[in-house]
C-alpha cells in the first residue's frame, strides 16, 4: 500500500518486523488487518477452530485461545509488539474477567510497546445533550457500560504500572454498508418508530473503516495512557439520523412517538439507547492522532451506502 494511502504513512525500518495481535478479530479487526502494511505480521486470537482457515486466507495468523479460559492464553506472552483489544466483556456480571485474563497473560513475559482497547461511549452515561470530551467524569448507567468502565481501569493500570503505552478508544455506533446490520435500512423497512423531536436524543457514529484506521494510528501514535473519543463530526439527533438515511435510501421516514409511548412499542435495548444523549467531541482524535476521516459525517457514509446498494 502506498504511504499516502496508509494512515501510518511510511513505516521506518525499525518497525518492519512489528507483530500486531488482534484480540476480538471480528468485522473491525479484519478491517484493521486489511489496512496494515504487508510487512507488519498480524496475529489474531480466536476461540473458534472454524475461523482458522478464514483468518489465514486474509493473511492473519490465527492463535487458538479463549479469554474465558485463561489457561489457554499463555502463548500470548511476549508474542506481539502491539496489541489491539476489541473483545467485549461478558454479557453478565459486574466486571470484565476477559480483559483481566488478557492483561495477566501479557505480563508473563516482555510486554508490548502499546495496547489499544476499544471501549464504548456508553461509559459517559446520559449527558443531557452536552458536548462531551475525554475529561468528562464517567457515569455509566447500563450494566454493559459499567463492565466497560471496569475494563478501562484494568487497561489503564497496565499502562501506569507496567510501562505499556495504553490507549482507550471510546466508540459510539458503528456503521458500514458491508457490515452485518451496519446500516439503518432494515430498521427503516420495519417501520420502527423514533422519538418525537422534543423527546429525542443526540447520537454519535463512526464508519467502520474510519474506526479501523483510528485503531491503527492509536497503536503507533497514541500518547501514553490517553483516551480518545472515536466518532465522526456528525451532530444529529437519533430521529434525524434515521430521517437522513430514509431520504437517501428512498424509504419512508420512521414514525415519531413520544417518550411516554416508547416503552409500549420498543425493545429494552432500543430504549436504553434512547435514554442517553451526548455530543462527543473528537478534537483530540484529529489533532493528536492526526486522523483524517474518510467519512467525516454520517451523510457521507450513508450516501456511500446508496452507491453500494
Amino acid at each position: 500500500m502506498p504511504s499516502n494511502q496508509n494512515p501510518l504513512g511510511a513505516l521506518p525500518a525499525r518497525f518492519r518486523r512489528e507483530r500486531v495481535l488482534i484480540v476480538g478479530c471480528g468485522d473491525v479487526g479484519v478491517r484493521v488487518a486489511r489496512e496494515l502494511p504487508a510487512r507488519v505480521r498480524v496475529l489474531a486470537l480466536t476461540s473458534s477452530p472454524q475461523r482458522v482457515a478464514e483468518l489465514r486466507a486474509r493473511g492473519i495468523t490465527p492463535l487458538i485461545g479463549n479469554l474465558d479460559q485463561p489457561e489457554t492464553l499463555h502463548r500470548l506472552a511476549g508474542l506481539a509488539t502491539r496489541v489491539l483489544h476489541l473483545a467485549p466483556p461478558p454479557g453478565e456480571g459486574r466486571g470484565d474477567p476477559r480483559t483481566l485474563a488478557l492483561v495477566r497473560a501479557l505480563r508473563q513475559r516482555s510486554l508490548p510497546v502499546s495496547l489499544v482497547y476499544g471501549s464504548t461511549s456508553g461509559v459517559y452515561g446520559d449527558c443531557a445533550g452536552d458536548v462531551v470530551n475525554e475529561a468528562r467524569p464517567l457515569h455509566a448507567h447500563t450494566p454493559r457500560a459499567q463492565r466497560r468502565v471496569v475494563a478501562e481501569s484494568v487497561v489503564r493500570l497496565l499502562g501506569c504500572a507496567g510501562g505499556v503505552r495504553t490507549n482507550i478508544l471510546r466508540i459510539p455506533g458503528i456503521y458500514a454498508p458491508d457490515r452485518v446490520g451496519g446500516t439503518p435500512r432494515e430498521r427503516l423497512r420495519k417501520g420502527t418508530p423514533v422519538l418525537e423531536a422534543a423527546d429525542d436524543v443526540f447520537t454519535n457514529h463512526i464508519h467502520a473503516d474510519d474506526l479501523a484506521r483510528a485503531c491503527i494510528v492509536a497503536l503507533w501514535r497514541g500518547q501514553p495512557q490517553r483516551i480518545y473519543n472515536t466518532n465522526d463530526d456528525t451532530v444529529l439527533k437519533m430521529g434525524d439520523y434515521f430521517d437522513l438515511a430514509a431520504d437517501l435510501y428512498g424509504l419512508p421516514r420512521p414514525p415519531r412517538i413520544s417518550r411516554h409511548e416508547a416503552p409500549h412499542q420498543l425493545t429494552l435495548m432500543l430504549l436504553s439507547f434512547m435514554s442517553e444523549s451526548r455530543r462527543m467531541d473528537n478534537t483530540r482524535l484529529k489533532r493528536e492522532l492526526r486522523l483524517r476521516l474518510c467519512y467525516p459525517t454520517a451523510h457521507d457514509g450513508l450516501r456511500e451506502n446508496t452507491h453500494n446498494a
